[in-house]
């Protein structure tokens, strides 16, 4: 098997991979299991109180996952993605609520501008939930080598992206009724909030 195709099997096994992603090294499982979700959690050393992002390969994946999601939402999801955005929208159905921390009416969603084996990941999976690929308050991985090594050993499968930019997502909360930027990432706030509105 390709690196790939032993990347695809582990996320659909319930196992944790490493993956490039368009900003930095993500951490990754299916989003359709708790226990996945749990052990990916534990693997970064961080409660699992803490909100997940789902990382869908496209929009229509985002929705296969949440179909609940609003008319209102998705537009304006579509002025953000794909890109190096993480969007808070609203989950009415209270879906994955593993994911969600102490808000289950809130989720946390990426469609990332992908190439490469992250690209044919997400293609062949749809979405997974994904961290970066950090021990909890430490430095963003730009490339595998940043990595810790505990975490490199620890993972099923490794999927090498080469130099990625670094920086992770912009994070927007889209649940009210203006855009707000939780954390200023690869994206500056103002242009982030101008393309929101």
């Amino acid at each position: 098997m390709t690196p790939v195709e032993e990347a695809i099997a582990a996320i659909r096994g319930g196992k944790v991979v490493l993956l490039p992603t368009d900003t930095v090294y993500g951490l990754a499982c299916t989003p359709h299991r708790a226990e996945a979700v749990r052990a990916l959690s534990t693997l970064k050393g961080r409660s699992p109180e803490q909100p997940i992002a789902i990382v869908a390969y496209s929009v229509e994946s985002l929705v296969q996952c949440v179909p609940e999601l609003s008319e209102d939402s998705l537009a304006r999801a579509r002025r953000l993605l794909p890109g190096p955005y993480t969007l808070v929208l609203p989950n009415p159905a209270r879906r994955f609520p593993w994911l969600s921390g102490p808000n289950p009416e809130t989720i946390g969603v990426r469609v990332p501008e992908l190439a490469g084996q992250g690209y044919h990941l997400l293609e062949a999976v749809g979405c997974v939930a994904a961290t970066s690929a950090n021990l909890h308050g430490g430095p963003d991985p730009r490339r595998l080598s940043d990595v810790p090594e505990r975490l490199r050993e620890a993972v099923s499968v490794t999927l090498d992206g080469g130099d990625l930019p670094g920086t992770p997502s912009t994070v927007v909360d889209l649940t009210g009724p203006a855009p707000r930027v939780l954390r200023e990432g690869a994206v500056p706030a103002a242009e982030a909030l101008s393309l929101a509105e």
